[in-house]
């Protein structure tokens, strides 16, 4: 799942990033409203966290103009301030939850849990032939064999099997799930898919994720 973090303190965004990550969600992170509004624009996301006290547009402001978007991803907040007139502030805005700094990782995963689960129209399960993949706890099986994946491999999976049927290029796959304009002739993409083969291969002879000479990747729609 692709996380968005709009936060300017690079210390608290520096351990929130690296421990979603370690939870295998892909993270993006903005420094500043705009830039975090530029990219809840452009891309597809699973949920926001905004901080409040962002330089140029605040975090409810940038909430607001989110919504205004008729984007409905859900949003949770994180602020220094604890008073009742702020979250309803921020509540009013539009975010789903209400975070105080500082917070336990715990309780932040918890309420992380609980904003993707409400969301009405997500997918919590993936299929195709013998893989399953659990979208809430970032799990994936073929048959009764759990597929252990870094954040990214898992990411590549999800990311060809909700385009099932779709040739997928390198640069696209970096762009939408890095984030990253590299030179679409790297081999960064292909090296992740040669691990990802691996160790689906560990447990299926199937070709899951298939080459297309000089376009890209796929996973068939059969």
């Amino acid at each position: 799942m692709n996380i968005l973090l709009v936060e300017d303190e690079q210390g608290v965004a520096g351990f929130i990033k690296k421990g979603l990550e370690e939870e295998h969600y892909s993270v993006d992170h903005a420094v500043n409203g705009e830039e975090g509004l530029a990219l809840a624009m452009s891309r597809q996301y699973d949920l926001f966290i905004l901080d409040v006290m962002l330089p140029g547009i605040n975090g409810v402001d940038l909430c607001r103009k989110i919504r205004e978007q008729a984007i409905q991803t859900p949003v949770l907040m994180l602020t220094a301030m604890d008073s009742v007139k702020d979250k309803v502030l921020g509540l009013n805005s539009g975010a789903d939850d209400y975070m105080t700094k500082p917070f336990s990782f715990e309780e932040f995963l918890a309420r992380i849990h609980a904003l993707l689960r409400r969301k009405p129209d997500k997918l919590t399960e993936m299929t195709h032939h013998e893989l399953r993949i659990d979208t809430i706890a970032h799990r994936v099986f073929i048959s009764d064999n759990e597929v252990a994946l870094r954040p990214k491999e898992y990411a590549i999976l999800v990311y060809l099997l909700k385009n099932r049927g779709k040739v997928i290029s390198r640069a696209q796959m970096l762009s939408d799930i890095w984030g990253y304009d590299f030179n679409p002739n790297t081999n960064f993409v292909d090296v992740h898919i040669k691990s990802l083969r691996e160790k689906l291969g560990q447990f299926s002879s199937f070709p899951f994720v298939q080459s297309v000479r000089g376009v890209g990747y796929m996973i068939g729609s059969h």
